[in-house]
Parts: C-alpha cells; sequence; structure tokens
C-alpha cells in the first residue's frame, strides 16, 4: 500500500550502528566479566552463579515492568527513543565499575576474609546494577523497530539486519576482548592473571561501545501514532500471559533456557583448551590459529547464514514452520559431547577438528534463526494484540524477548556454577591451574575433568533446550495470512488516528 510509513535508510543505519554498539556492552559483561570474574579474579563458582543468576532474574522481573513504563511514555519523542538517547552513559559508567574489583584468589591465599567478602559483594552490587541500566535501554532499542514501520517486510528485514549486526558486535568482542586483554596486559608487564589488561580493555571496549550506542537514539523516528489509551502495570503483565501467541514463545524462550551456556561457556572452553589459558597463542601458532578459525568460524558462519536466508525464507515458509525446524539443531549439538567422549585430548588433530567446526556450523544455523524468528514473531504478536484489543504494546511484549534472554542466563549460570564446582573449577583450583598451564601443563590432559564439564555445558543441556522449546509453538496462532489481513486493517486504523488528531 501506498500509504504504508516507514523508515529511511540513514535512519536504518544509524538504528544498526546503535545496536551494534549496545551488543558491544552486553558481551563485554556477558562473555568478557563471566570471564573476568571466573578465571582472571577467580571468585568462587557457586557464588559466580548466584551472582549471575540472581541478577539475571532480577533484570527478567523488571523487563515488564520498564516495558509497561515504555508504553505509557508520552514525549516530543514517542515512546521509546527518550531512553535511547539518555540511558547509554549511564549504562557505560556502571559497566566501566563493574571491572573495578579485587582478586579473590589473592585475598583467599592471603587469608583476608574481609576482602573476599568486598570482592564478592562488590561484584555482585555492580552485577545487578548494570543489569537494571541495560534494561532501560534494551527494551525501548527493540520496541522501536515496530514503531520505526509500518511494513511487515521491512520490520522483519531490520530485525533480520539487526540480530547480524548484533552478533558482529558479539563476535568482536567474544573473540578480542580476552585476547587483547591478556596482550596488553603483557605489555603493562603485569602479573599473570591479566586483570590490569582486563581493566583498560573492558573499560576502552565500553566507552566506544557506548557511543555507538547513543546512534539508535539520535537518528531514529517513530512513526505509528501513539494512542491515548494505556494500561496499568498489572494489567500490562496480564496481557503479557492473556495473548496465546506471545504466552506460547514466552513458554519456549524459558525452555530453550540452557542454549545461553554456549555464550557462557565457549571462551573460556576456547581459551584452555585450545590456547592453554592464553588466547594470545592463537596468534603465534598458525596451527591454534587455524583451529580456532574453523571451530569458532563454524559457529559464527551458521550463526550469520541463517540470519541472512531467514527473511528470504520467510518468503517461502511461515516463520511458525522456520521456527520450529529450529529443534533439528539439537542434533550436531548433541554430537559435539560424544566427539568429546571419543578423543578427549585429541581433539587438535584437524580431524578431529574439521567434525566440530562442521557440528558447530549446523549448531550455529540453529542459533541465528531461533533468534530472528523470535523477534519477527514478537513484533507479530504485537500487531495479534493491537488488531484484537485496540492497544499495541510494543515495550511490554519486547520486554519478554529481554525477560527470555535474562531469565535463561539465570538458569544457565545455575547449571554452570553446580557442574563446574562438582569438579571443582573454583577460585584458588584455577589461580593455581594458570599458574600450571603457563609453567608447560597442558589442559586437555591434566585438567581433563574441567575439559570434560565444559564440553559437557557446551553441548549437552543447550541441546535438551532446543529440542523441547518447539513444544508450545507447534500451535502458534499467527499465520502469514492472517497477519497480513491484519496488518491491512491496522494501517486504515493508523491514518484514522492521524486524521482525528490533526482535526482537534
Amino acid at each position: 500500500m501506498d500509504t504504508v510509513r516507514t523508515y529511511t535508510k540513514k535512519e536504518a543505519s544509524l538504528y544498526l550502528t546503535g545496536m551494534f554498539g549496545q551488543n558491544m556492552i552486553y558481551n563485554i559483561v556477558a562473555t568478557g566479566l563471566y570471564f573476568y570474574f571466573q578465571n582472571v579474579i577467580c571468585l568462587p563458582a557457586i557464588a559466580l552463579g548466584w551472582i549471575f543468576a540472581i541478577a539475571r532474574v532480577w533484570d527478567a522481573i523488571n523487563d515488564p515492568i520498564m516495558g509497561s513504563i515504555v508504553d505509557k511514555t508520552r514525549s516530543k519523542w514517542g515512546k521509546c527513543r527518550p531512553y535511547l538517547i539518555f540511558s547509554p552513559p549511564i549504562i557505560c559508567v556502571i559497566t566501566c565499575v563493574a571491572f573495578l574489583n579485587g582478586n579473590y584468589a589473592a585475598a583467599k591465599n592471603a587469608g583476608n576474609q574481609a576482602a573476599m567478602v568486598l570482592i564478592v559483594t562488590w561484584g555482585a552490587l555492580s552485577y545487578i546494577l548494570w543489569g537494571m541500566s541495560y534494561t532501560v535501554g534494551d527494551i525501548p532499542l527493540w520496541g522501536i523497530i515496530s514503531r520505526m514501520s509500518e511494513s511487515e517486510k521491512d520490520r522483519a528485514k531490520l530485525i533480520s539486519l539487526s540480530r547480524i549486526i548484533a552478533s558482529i558486535g558479539a563476535a568482536l568482542v567474544v573473540v578480542s576482548i580476552i585476547a587483547v586483554s591478556q596482550a596488553v596486559n603483557g605489555m603493562l608487564g603485569a602479573s599473570q592473571n591479566a586483570q590490569k589488561g582486563f581493566i583498560v580493555v573492558g573499560i576502552g571496549m565500553t566507552v566506544v561501545a557506548s557511543l555507538l550506542f547513543e546512534c539508535a537514539g539520535i537518528g531514529t523516528k517513530e512513526r505509528v501514532p501513539v494512542t491515548s489509551q494505556s494500561k496499568t502495570m498489572r494489567e500490562s503483565f496480564a496481557l503479557m500471559w492473556q495473548c496465546k501467541p506471545f504466552r506460547r514463545i514466552l513458554i519456549s524462550g524459558i525452555l530453550r533456557s540452557p542454549i545461553q551456556l554456549m555464550m557462557i561457556v565457549v571462551m573460556t572452553l576456547f581459551s584452555y583448551y585450545y590456547c592453554e589459558g592464553d588466547l594470545t597463542k592463537a596468534f603465534t601458532d598458525p596451527k591454534r590459529l587455524l583451529i580456532v578459525v574453523i571451530v569458532g568460524g563454524g559457529f559464527f558462519v551458521g550463526q550469520f547464514a541463517a540470519m541472512v536466508l531467514c527473511p528470504m525464507l520467510m518468503k517461502k515458509t511461515s516463520v511458525k514452520t522456520l521456527y520450529n525446524i529450529t529443534g533439528l539443531s539439537a542434533i550436531p549439538t548433541a554430537l559435539l559431547f560424544v566427539v568429546y567422549l571419543i578423543a578427549p585430548t585429541n581433539l587438535m588433530n584437524i580431524g578431529w577438528v574439521l567434525v566440530d567446526g562442521v557440528l558447530l556450523l549446523f549448531s550455529g544455523a540453529g542459533f541465528g534463526a531461533v533468534n530472528v524468528c523470535q523477534s519477527v514473531m514478537i513484533s507479530d504478536c504485537i500487531d495479534y494484540e493491537e488488531y484484537n484489543s485496540g492497544y499495541r504494546p510494543d515495550g511490554i511484549f519486547f520486554s519478554g524477548q529481554s525477560f527470555i534472554t535474562k531469565f535463561s542466563a539465570g538458569i544457565a549460570s545455575i547449571i554452570s556454577a553446580y557442574v563446574y564446582a562438582s569438579v571443582g573449577y573454583t577460585d584458588v583450583n584455577i589461580s593455581a591451574m594458570n599458574e600450571a598451564l603457563a609453567n608447560g601443563a597442558c589442559f586437555a590432559s591434566d585438567y581433563q575433568p574441567y575439559a570434560k564439564a565444559m564440553w559437557f555445558l557446551l553441548s549437552v543441556p543447550p541441546a535438551i533446550g532446543l529440542l523441547i522449546s518447539i513444544i508450545p509453538t507447534l500451535k502458534y496462532e499467527i499465520t502469514s495470512e492472517s497477519h497480513k489481513q491484519m496488518l491491512d486493517e491496522l494501517i486504515e486504523r493508523h491514518l484514522e488516528i492521524e486524521r482525528e488528531q490533526k482535526n482537534k
């Protein structure tokens, strides 16, 4: 329809720049800070697991609250943009503060109980505050997509591009933050645990990422008109459960929680199994570099390929069908652990490297496709609710996406904490292992229980989550045909609302 309003190329570019920066920040914390807490300042495994779990669950509860606040917001910039303009500087400061902590292993070795308590408390409070501030920017960042355009095609395109850009931002951090921090630590002549390097690199990357994030608020425009209708906090929470298709997405996302273990464990596994605890070895040893490129690249190539292909595939089949097909990626994900059991100390042989690379390629494809499909389905649910009730819950429904991610991360943190604790991978043991590896020990053979725990966490729980997560969405209500019919009528309603507002 000629009357469909949508974003310009410049707006899309600035929005995607902001998305890139925001996901850099997320992974500076999700990957970098987690590695820093676990393997650099060596917090106890159980304490670390509960810190991340409690913070994530608290964040998950905050997400619908923030979504409701967004939906009630009325400003000259719209519903979402005010938060995108003002939240990045706050997130930046709190992220930087989280890295300015002491060393738990050193305090424990010195018998300094007060310092140990302070370090754990600092880690907990800084991480909880980070999560709360991040929520203020995250919900509006995704919610604004459904307000930038009335075109289903343009929304799906921007969501797909957003997922790709977000993954590139994540990959940049995942690949660089640990290796660069260790390299900078060496340049500073600091101790083996890389703490000073992490502080310098973590803060530097956070500042750059926050400046990029700001572009999303500065460069976008909301086009879907804001109605006068609003709901209370309680009504907003109830709406998330009362909308049947949205409820299915929520349940599916919670069942898929263990997939977050892949992001939590991957860099620890790569750092230790393939590089003996020092990722800079991948840049000085051609064989290690080739292995990391094949194995790590397999997952990211599969992820990016799925994200690129999803919008094209959605023209041929329904988003529901694509979403449910992702359950098949449970098979290659589970096979990663089978391969480890077959050759626990030989996975650096090129044959096994290629096998793992192929398995991670298909596993990554499932990971990428499910992210795109979930976002598109949530956007469709917003249209579904507006069509049926006249109320457009952009903020509250996209808070569900953040709720799923954070609640899932909390569950994954608890799983990893108890698995690691069961094999003794915690605080001073990690510090002693780092020293032994620096003196020539071999992680794959000398620390097999640790390696087995990491390969297990990377594969078995995520595979189970992927498989059972499609059960709720097998009867997902919104079809391609029904959604097109809804959109056509909604566009006419939006035009009528604008005419009424102009005539007042």
